[in-house]
């Protein structure tokens, strides 16, 4: 008799009694369980589902690679029940998977990270506009010279546990796994304060000022400086209020020099061509550099930045000359992202402006690498002071901060020849009135007219 009819036979009194419920609750209870975690009514996984996550949904559950490494093959149902992928079912992903001859399966995975990459190509097959940007991104460029740390999609999201904006959640924010001491310095930031301190504020995470697949190094374009002008409007004009020379200022300062006054800061020499783009260690080599930093503990200095910028520019074209964009930023980017309220950030104009300034003690000079990071290499103090750095450096000249002598020279040279003629042209004219050398003539200068005396009057 099958155990539903010897149910059937159980005396009335019996299904009464509260110590035979108590004993077939627990007879239940025994019963094993089904390896799928619970799902809400409406949450229920379609059956292919089910069947996957029969053996998926077991904690622990991986398979080892060639390479001794471990494939993790565990997917949490519940969170996988609430991801935005949940609609698309298994099947849709792992199309390459046949459920009737499944388990075991015969793919050779060299590694776990070449199982990855391969796996972005089933991302890029749903998000295509999303996939066209991270192929444009410093991250792209890391992945395709190797660098075995560089983030590809499933890094940076779960793909059985996409949750819809919880990325934007301070302590879920996938950059944190790789930029661990950029983020705790940002965790210190005013962004990040007003952030916690209320659910409704739009101050800025990691893609805020970053984008978070587009992802490009600072040193191209105007990234950060866009970003930060992109929230605060009308900032300019704002500074422009107390700032001499706002403008100039916003080209040449970065924004973290004064709004993180804890920082150390440095000025950095950035090799660009005619267009303002930056010039490549591929397109100019780096030996004259790497031998001139190993030579000497000083780094970098006047006369071999000099010998650089004549070679890059012996062809004499001008539509592709080489020159020196400087930029006063702070020295790591940490510290770049320690950003402070405004009321305590650095208005004192001696802070940069006076000789000896603390600013301009650290000088770096920076090519871009092939993954389109920048290559900085550092470079003697002295090189912004230096007579043979006229040429290299005068786009970067910051009065009391680089005082480069000749140029003090000259202007004081030129405001005394000035002052000198002034007082010159007043002083012969006075002698000349003085001591009859200058007569009048007719009301003005000059000799009588030709031809006999003066005429006279009548």
């Amino acid at each position: 008799m099958d155990s539903y009819g010897t149910l059937r036979k159980f005396p009335r009194a019996l299904l009464g009694n509260s110590l035979a419920i108590a004993t077939i609750a627990a007879a239940l209870f025994l019963i094993p369980a089904t390896t799928v975690p619970a799902f809400a009514a409406d949450e229920a996984p379609p059956a292919a589902d089910q069947q996957c996550l029969g053996c998926h949904g077991s904690a622990g559950m991986e398979k080892k690679l060639g390479d001794g490494t471990s494939l993790q093959l565990h997917v949490q149902a519940d969170l996988f029940a609430k991801s935005v992928h949940r609609a698309n079912g298994c099947q849709s992903c792992h199309s390459d998977i046949d459920l009737t001859a499944h388990p075991p399966s015969k793919k050779d995975i060299k590694s776990a990270r070449s199982y990855s990459v391969a796996a972005t190509e089933v991302c890029k097959g749903c998000h295509t506009d999303k996939f066209e940007q991270w192929d444009s991104s410093i991250h792209a460029a890391l992945v395709r010279s190797g660098n075995p740390a560089a983030p590809i999609c499933t890094d940076c999201h779960n793909p059985h546990a996409v949750i819809k904006d919880a990325a934007t959640k301070l302590d879920q924010v996938p950059c944190q796994n790789c930029h661990k001491e950029i983020f705790t310095a940002y965790l210190g930031s005013m962004h990040a304060n007003a952030r916690r301190n209320s659910a409704e504020s739009y101050a800025p995470i990691c893609s805020g000022c970053h984008s978070a697949h587009d992802v490009k190094p600072t040193s191209l374009g105007e990234g950060p400086k866009a970003a930060c002008v992109g929230c605060h409007a009308g900032v300019l004009e704002a500074h422009q209020k107390w700032l001499p020379n706002a403008a100039l200022h916003f080209e040449v300062v970065s924004c973290p020099v004064c709004h993180a006054p804890g920082a150390q800061r440095k000025v950095d020499l950035m090799l660009i061509d005619s267009k303002a783009k930056p010039r490549g260690t591929e397109q100019i080599g780096v030996p004259l550099f790497e031998a001139s930093a190993n030579s000497d503990s000083k780094g970098i200095d006047a006369q071999t930045l000099w010998n650089l910028m004549q070679t890059l520019n012996s062809g004499g074209v001008a539509a592709n000359k080489t020159v020196v964009r400087g930029r006063l930023t702070v020295r790591t980017g940490p510290q770049a992202h320690q950003l402070t309220d405004k009321s305590k950030a650095l208005s004192d104009c001696r802070t940069c402006h006076r000789e000896g300034s603390e600013a301009f003690q650290s000088v770096t000079i920076s090519l871009v690498g092939p993954d389109g990071r920048r290559v900085g290499y550092g470079a003697n103090a002295d090189v912004l002071n230096s007579v043979i750095s006229l040429d290299s450096v005068s786009g970067f000249y910051a009065i009391g901060g680089t005082r480069i002598k000749l140029l003090d020279i000259l202007l004081i040279l030129a405001i005394l020849g000035g002052v000198g003629i002034a007082v010159g042209h007043v002083t012969l004219g006075w002698l000349f009135r003085r001591y009859g050398l200058f007569q009048p003539n007719n009301g003005g200068h000059g000799n009588p007219p030709a031809g006999g005396d003066s005429p006279k009057a009548e």
